[in-house]
Formats: structure tokens, sequence, C-alpha cells
């Protein structure tokens, strides 16, 4: 039996690295004409198929023309990274922001990957908005926090604005809204820069900081040594080397419940370790530091139950009149628990979402068992499938030749006991999207915030996500996402394809970050003053 493992592991790991070469050659080679052309009517053919609301903001016939148009534009062999540039700017007609396109990287064997872990690039300290006409560096870690703010005026001697205008015409937005597009690639200018130029291991930036220009370089380097070097000619040999104090029972007691309550903490709010910020906050700020402040990054991690809960009872012990729920570039994340905070914002029975209008009646298995899934996950997949299928067949049915699918949050729900019955006022930006979008329009079709900021990117009549299937193309191994439900309120908004548009419209300017002054908030906290 060992013989025969060692065998089964050996065949993976001899296959793995045959596969690895294979497909670094795939993703780099100059592909033919024909393969290009067979890519584009495959994925077009999946997205046929798959997306249930296709044609909602461009015309079939309109679609057809622009694929069948880019085909025959195909005249010369191309790179996968090419080809994922011009066919991205086909799909984005679609009109849906969670629809994309990846291009693929080269792999690494497991020596690389050992190798790379050893290596930092510090140009992850940095993250980047777009305000003005102007990219800047929004935030910076470590030693490059003196950076903040700085404008950036040229990427490896390219002017910025630049790269961002040629990324724009890749990038999809939901129906016909336009702040989604500065927003987005602004603060993803890094990523949208790698799938542009492939991995790399250096990058300089030229910036600009008060009246002061200079060029900042980064490099992939060796991380330092964690060791401790005694320098012998400042060792004194006759004073005594004081031993590591031994903890008491209690003290190691104490360490232990400290240690489980941070991580405990951590698991609540949301910790992202990237960042080193919380998802979610609850502060106070304004006068007497009265009005709640509830600060969410995104709805994608932690025990949200157990924050929302913790909050609103405080805000109730409290009295709290006025609370501010800060959304701004809050790309969603969960449906559940958009559901459970909107629970403590209403008084009255809800229903979050509508049942969503779907092209399958078993959507979690066309998840599992895509072509860009491991075998493994196929094996587990297949053995779980009795259960996949009769979860997603009693969560189906049909209406009028339509199939639809049920998730949790298209069930009526009762307000939580501690709803919060005061003021509400939400800041929103282009960055607002997905879950915090569909937040966001149950708040205003039900009249209860003051919404303030910038239109949001996400459309208030809903978006096509849900589950998604991740397709990858056979030859350029370029992989599609997409959506295969359509998830929206039972409020509705005329015309179609725009976002939640703010009762009170506040662009920040570059001026304000330079004077750290959230203008959004400090609207909202005028306001507050001016009604008392």
């Amino acid at each position: 039996m060992k013989k025969f493992l060692l065998l089964v592991s050996l065949s993976i790991v001899l296959s793995s690295c045959g596969s690895i070469e294979t497909y670094n050659e795939a993703v780099t080679k100059m592909h033919p004409v024909e393969d290009l052309q067979e890519d584009v009517d495959m994925v077009y053919k999946q997205l046929k198929r798959l997306h249930p609301r296709l044609y909602q903001f461009t015309p079939k016939e309109t679609l057809d023309f622009k694929f069948d148009s880019l085909k025959t534009s195909i005249v010369e062999p191309m790179t996968s990274r090419t080809f994922h540039k011009e066919l991205a700017k086909i799909t984005k007609f679609i009109g849906q922001g969670h629809m994309s396109l990846s291009p693929p990287s080269t792999r690494f064997n497991r020596k690389q990957r050992k190798s790379r872990r050893k290596t930092k690039f510090d140009v992850s300290n940095l993250a980047f908005e777009y305000l003005d006409n102007k990219l800047i560096i929004r935030s910076a870690k470590g030693k490059d926090s003196l950076l903040v703010n700085a404008e950036v005026l040229e990427v490896n001697g390219q002017n910025p604005l630049d790269l961002m205008k040629k990324y724009k015409k890749t990038v999809a937005s939901d129906g016909y809204n336009k702040t989604f597009y500065d927003r987005a690639v602004g603060y993803r200018f890094l990523g949208y820069y790698t799938q542009d130029n492939g991995r790399f291991d250096s990058i300089s930036f030229k910036l600009r900081n008060s009246d002061s220009t200079f060029i900042k370089k980064y490099k992939r380097l060796p991380k330092a040594e964690k060791k401790t070097v005694v320098d012998s000619t400042k060792v004194d040999s006759l004073k005594k080397i004081e031993p590591k104090k031994k903890l008491t029972k209690a003290e190691k007691k104490a360490k232990k419940l400290k240690r489980k309550q941070k991580f405990k903490d951590y698991k609540k709010y949301g910790y992202n370790y990237s960042t080193k910020l919380y998802n979610r906050n609850l502060s106070f700020v304004g006068k007497n530091s009265t009005v709640a402040l509830l600060k969410i990054r995104g709805f994608s991690s932690g025990k949200y139950k157990d924050f929302y809960e913790e909050s609103f009872a405080i805000l109730d012990s409290l009295g709290t009149k006025d609370l501010v729920i800060d959304l701004r570039n809050n790309f969603g994340g969960r449906l559940n628990e958009i559901q459970w905070l909107y629970s403590y914002l209403t008084d009255e029975n809800f229903t979050l979402i509508n049942k969503s209008e779907t092209n399958s009646r078993i959507p979690l298995l066309k998840v599992l068992m895509s072509n860009s899934t491991s075998v493994i996950t196929k094996f587990f997949a297949g053995l779980a499938s009795p259960y996949l299928l009769t979860n997603n067949l009693l969560r189906s049915s049909k209406k009028d030749g339509q199939l639809y699918f049920k998730f949790k949050a298209a069930k009526e729900r009762a307000p939580n006991p501690l709803n919060f019955k005061g003021n509400i006022y939400v800041l929103i930006n282009g960055n607002s999207f997905s879950a915090s979008s569909i937040l966001s329009t149950q708040l205003d079709g039900s009249k209860r915030a003051t919404f303030v900021g910038e239109e949001t990117g996400g459309a208030y009549n809903g978006t096509v996500a849900g589950y998604y299937k991740t397709y990858e193309l056979p030859n350029t191994k370029i992989r599609a996402r997409i959506g295969l439900m359509h998830i929206d309120s039972k409020f509705k908004t005329s015309p179609d394809g725009y976002g939640i548009k703010p009762d009170v419209e506040i662009l920040p300017t570059y001026e304000d970050r330079l004077n750290n002054i959230d203008t959004e908030l400090q609207w909202v906290l005028n306001d507050i003053e001016k009604k008392k």
C-alpha cells in the first residue's frame, strides 16, 4: 500500500512539473489566428448558456456584431495577454461589473515558489486613489508612510493617466454607470498594471510631494534574516547576563487569555492581515462624540453577527440618535451579512432580494465542475453531488418559462429587537459595489437613509452575481468569470443601468486629502448640528 501511495504521489509531482512547463509555453507563445478566433466563439458560447441577463444593456444584434467584428479583426497571431486586452474591450459591453476576464500568468514550480517566499516586494505597501485628474498614494505602510498623498507623475516612465485611460477600456461597470471606472481603476491601479504587463520584480515611480519631485524605486529583495547578532566587542564578560524571566502559572494563563481574545476580536471585526485594518469598526465622532460611525470596508470576512449584536447594543444603551454608515470603497460580499445588518436598521418585516433569475437548476455544480477547477475539487464535488443536486433543485423553481433560484436573503425576515430607530446617513462613492449597492437600494427604496457622496458603481436595479463559473479558454488560458444569478431588490428606479444617486452629491478633492478633511462626513456632521 505504501509503495502504491508513493507511486501515486510521484506521478502527481511529475505530471505537475510537466503541466507547468506545458502551461507556461501555452500562455507565452504567439497563438495562431484560428485558435484566437475559436476562443472568441467559446467565451461567447459560455455567456449565452450561463448569463441570465446577457442582453440587458446591449441588444443581441449589437453584441453579436461586436464579437463577430473582433473575430474578423484578428489577422495576426497574438500572445494571451495581448488577446485578453482585445477581448475585454468587447465583454465590457455586457454591462455587468462582476463579469471579468483574467489574463494568465506563468506558473512557478515548487522550487521557484519556495525561493520567492524568501523575498519581499515593498511596492505592496502602497495603495492608490484617483482624484482631481491625479493618481495619488492614498495610504502607505512602514517607512513609506511619508509618501501618503504624493502625486504619481510617472510609472516606469509612463504617464499614469494614459495607463488609466487604457485600463478603463477593459473594465466593466454595472449598466451605463461611469463612476466605477475612475474609482476602481485608481483604487486597484497596481492590479491592472500587473494584468497589463505581467508579473514584475521592479518598478519606478516619479512622485511629487508638496514642492518636491523625486524618484522612488522598488525591487524584489531577500527578506532580512531574523537573527540576533551579538557584537563581541561590546559584550562585558564580567557582566552577568540576566536569564529570561520565567512566567508564573497565573501570568501564563493571562497571556494565553489575552492572545485568545485578540484572535477572537480579529474574527469578529474581520481583521485584514494585509492592510492591517479591521473590516468593520464602530466609533463615535462629531461634537461631544455623540454621532455613531459604522465603517464597513467589505461584507466578506469576520463573524459579522457578533459584531452587529455588540454594536447595536452599544447604540441602544447610549440612546444614540444619529448613525453614519460608511460604504465608500466597499466592493461587496455576503448577502447574508447585509440582510443581517438591515434587520438592525428597520422596524418592519422585510424581504431583502427577489428570487434570482438563472439559466441553470444546478448552479453550484456548474461552478464546481468547471474546466478551471482542480481534479481534487471535482472529485469531492462528485462525492457530494447527491446532496448538492437535491439542495439546488429544492431551491430552484420555474415561472413563465424563467428559472429562479432562492437565496436565504430572499426569505422574509423580521427586524432585530435592537433595531436602530434614529437618523441614518450613508456615505457612498463609485467603489460602493455589489452587496453594498444592494443594501443601499434597500435603504433608499424604504426611505430609511440620507445618501451623501457619489453615485454608486453598483446598479440600483440589481446585478448578475451570486455564484460564479470560472471558465478557462482552451487555447489562450484566459479565465472568464461569469455570474450565474441576477440579484435584485423589490425596489426599482428608472432609467435602468445606473447606481444609487446621492441625496447630496459631494466629491472629495486632492486639497481635501492634503488637509486631512473628510468632506462627505463633515457635511453630515454639520447637517446633524443644524437640525439640533
